[in-house]
């Protein structure tokens, strides 16, 4: 008697501490998750973007880790290549500009939004500008134009399929959803 006593004792302290890690994992998930929320709609607002697309944008980028570093060497939540935030600094009249400091969430964000902003500005005569910006965003300008010359800018679904750079097509179709989830639910 003794002994199932013990093992009911050891089952119950089992259960107790497999629900008290799930609920340190769902804290600290939606922790991370919303840590950024009002530095991304202070940021999307300022330069006229969607928080739940810039949202996603940083979702799929750095998973919400400000020191996220990139393999070519991008930084910060929106993942942004040095030599792109130079062009940022220079257009917004910044003077010397260290990228590292891409890294600081209210940086990284305006840098990162900027970006994104020229993007969908580039293709606003197309009728869904986003998945367009989005393949700029990260693949380059370039590859965005080869991607799309020749196809009708009223055709999204056709530009999607004619980006050749499988992440890319992925990069564009994760961040399009998880856009679409956001909307869906109404807050960031």
């Amino acid at each position: 008697m003794a002994r199932g006593t013990q093992l009911r004792g050891l089952i119950v302290s089992a259960g107790v501490m497999l629900a008290l890690v799930a609920t340190a994992w769902f804290i600290y998930d939606y922790w991370r998750d919303h840590r950024f929320d009002e530095e991304i709609t202070r940021a999307a607002k300022q330069h006229g973007l969607s928080p739940f697309l810039v949202k996603a944008v940083v979702w799929r980028e750095s998973r919400f880790n400000t020191y996220a570093r990139g393999s070519s060497g991008e930084v910060g939540l929106m993942q942004v290549m040095p030599t792109t935030a130079a062009d940022w600094a220079k257009a917004n009249r910044q003077g010397a500009f260290d990228p590292q400091t891409m890294a600081l969430p209210a940086v990284g964000l305006d840098v990162g939004c900027w970006c994104l902003r020229r993007a969908l500005d580039r293709w606003k005569s197309a009728s869904d500008p986003v998945p367009y910006a989005l393949a700029e965003y990260n693949a380059g300008r370039s590859n965005a134009l080869r991607w799309a010359a020749g196809l009708p800018p009223r055709d999204p679904q056709r530009f999607r399929a004619s980006i050749t750079y499988p992440g890319t097509r992925a990069y564009v179709r994760t961040i399009e959803e998880r856009y679409q989830h956001y909307k869906r639910r109404g807050r960031l």
